[in-house]
């Protein structure tokens, strides 16, 4: 068994050095099969899904992915990596099990790939760089996954998951789901090796259900960015800015929040219900 893991992580390897890996494009292949394996399974993929890959690269985790019966969408930036992949995965593409699709994640469109909302699954090896884009537009965008799973920088999906203080990341990607650090990804699994150790995050019932109408999202990251935009100052403070001190003092007394406390203290309820009364209260610039 060992011997045949060894062959096969060779392959991988040999075909993720068929071209000079590009900075970039934040290039760092999978080359074992454990990972895309650990990967497949936090996605809980079945025959019956479809699910979206970002960046498959030379196909380790797409191998895994397809092996389990899925309907396997991915978008790949390079050229070179698509050409690898029509060649490995012919047979998946005449079948129409992997359809591949030459385009940049940042102008991603998950409608124009035939998604619908709750209706499929991402499992990906991402970019550190882009794994904060990629959250947000997953997450927010009018077709939602029904689950998510990135292979991500190890701090960043602590700090999702595992950090007792919130972030502005924390929150919104609480806001629309159940974050959860699922397995730590040595950087030895990779070629090139990345100069840090990632992480597998899992996002399970993607909804928007903590909202009540379709203004409240935009008013729910205005007050994260108000309330975190002076960290050291209080979550009162900051929120005069746009709010009337006042007015402010009998909703945290209302809510029960401590006119002392900052905004990394507060958890996901808390600033949801801020988010359904200031919804109604004016703002200093529509006040006045």
């Amino acid at each position: 068994m060992n011997e045949e893991r060894k062959r096969k992580a060779d392959q991988a390897t040999a075909s993720s050095e068929r071209f000079q890996h590009k900075k970039s494009l934040g290039q760092n292949f999978l080359t074992s099969d454990v990972v895309p394996r650990w990967l497949t399974e936090a996605g809980q993929v079945t025959a019956a899904d479809i699910v979206l890959e970002i960046g498959p690269g030379t196909g380790a985790l797409t191998k895994s992915l397809l092996a389990t019966g899925a309907t396997v969408i991915a978008v790949e930036a390079d050229e070179r990596a698509v050409a690898i992949l029509e060649t490995t995965f012919a047979q998946a593409i005449a079948a129409g099990t992997f359809k591949l699709h030459h385009a940049d994640a940042r102008a991603l469109d998950v409608t124009s790939l035939g998604l619908t909302n709750g209706k499929f699954k991402v499992v990906a090896n991402i970019p550190y760089y882009l794994s904060g884009f990629l959250l947000r537009t997953l997450l927010e965008g009018s077709a939602q996954p029904t689950t998510l799973v990135f292979l991500m920088q190890k701090e960043v999906v602590a700090r999702i998951a595992r950090d007792p203080k919130e972030s502005i990341l924390s929150l919104s990607v609480k806001a629309f789901g159940e974050p959860k650090y699922i397995k730590t990804v040595t950087r030895g699994h990779f070629n090139p090796p990345p100069k840090v150790d990632s992480a597998i995050l899992q996002i399970t019932n993607i909804s928007r259900d903590n909202f009540t109408d379709a203004a409240e999202p935009a008013i729910f990251f205005n007050l994260l960015h108000l309330g975190f935009g002076q960290k050291r100052k209080q979550l009162l403070s900051n929120f005069t800015h746009l709010y009337d001190r006042e007015t402010l003092q009998g909703i945290f007394e209302t809510v029960g929040i401590p006119a002392d406390v900052r905004a990394e203290t507060i958890p996901l309820a808390t600033w949801l219900e801020l988010t359904h009364i200031l919804k109604t209260i004016p703002t200093k610039s529509t006040a006045s």
